[in-house]
């Protein structure tokens, strides 16, 4: 006798048994242009920004600016979008992360300052 596997009907729409066997997104180039795109112009955005003096807001600019950036990267081409929801919570958990860490930093910079007025 042959091995048969077993084949159950019930099917699993948000792919939480098995989110490794997810169907893979096929992203069109037109959408990759779009991104492109978009990248470009907040690069732009970034540079025009470093010519405008808006004192301690110059930093904090420019972070966002590379973290939405960031987030489009991280979103199609490492094709997060489409992934299950645990690994766009572990993503998230690292960006969050990370963000914690950069405001702990700009806190301390911005705070050794303080009592030298």
């Amino acid at each position: 006798m042959a091995h048969e596997a077993i084949h159950t009907d019930a099917h699993d729409p948000l792919n939480v048994t098995n989110p490794e066997h997810a169907q893979h997104h096929i992203v069109t180039p037109l959408q990759y242009g779009y991104v492109y795109v978009t990248l470009l112009l907040f690069t732009g955005i970034t540079a025009a920004a470093a010519y405008v003096n808006l004192g301690w807001a110059n930093p904090v600019i420019a972070l966002a600016i590379a973290c939405f950036k960031a987030v489009i990267v991280i979103l199609f081409f490492m094709h997060a979008a489409y992934q299950s929801r645990l690994i766009k919570m572990t993503i998230g958990a690292g960006f969050f992360m990370f963000l914690v860490l950069v405001t702990m930093t700009l806190t301390d910079y911005i705070s050794r300052a303080w009592g030298l007025w």
